[in-house]
């Protein structure tokens, strides 16, 4: 999976270095849950699977903090619903709606970011109801 463009200053990048970050590297998720790690950021697609209901969870800044601006792309392709919430409701805040804190979910063949707006505040866009 990918942890992040592998490149220092005084790199030079080659054609193929450069048209390898357009494609996404898919982390595929066909558990009941599955909570964001450090490897989902920088081109990764975390795919959900499974037939059943389903969580995707955001970690607290505690556990790992994901740099701001940070955007996580998930794809359920499961029958069930996704859910997307966070580890620990009363430190991490997830919206989706407004200011509101909430639960988005994410039906079959729809997909939503995840995108990190400050210190433990994240932000659900795309196809959630």
């Amino acid at each position: 999976m990918a942890v992040g463009f592998p490149y220092a200053t005084g790199d030079i990048l080659t054609a193929a270095d450069m048209n390898g970050m357009v494609a996404f590297t898919i982390n595929a998720q066909s558990g009941g849950t599955y909570t964001l790690a450090s490897t989902d950021q920088y081109q990764v697609l975390v795919q959900t699977t499974s037939a059943s209901t389903k969580t995707v969870s955001i970690p607290t800044d505690a556990s790992y903090a994901f740099p701001t601006g940070t955007a996580i792309t998930i794809l359920n392709t499961g029958a069930g619903l996704l859910t997307i919430n966070a580890v620990t409701s009363g430190t991490t805040t997830v919206t989706s709606a407004g200011t509101t804190p909430a639960a988005p979910t994410v039906a079959q063949y729809k997909t939503a970011v995840a995108i990190k707006l400050s210190a433990n505040n994240w932000v659900i866009c795309g196809a959630v109801a």
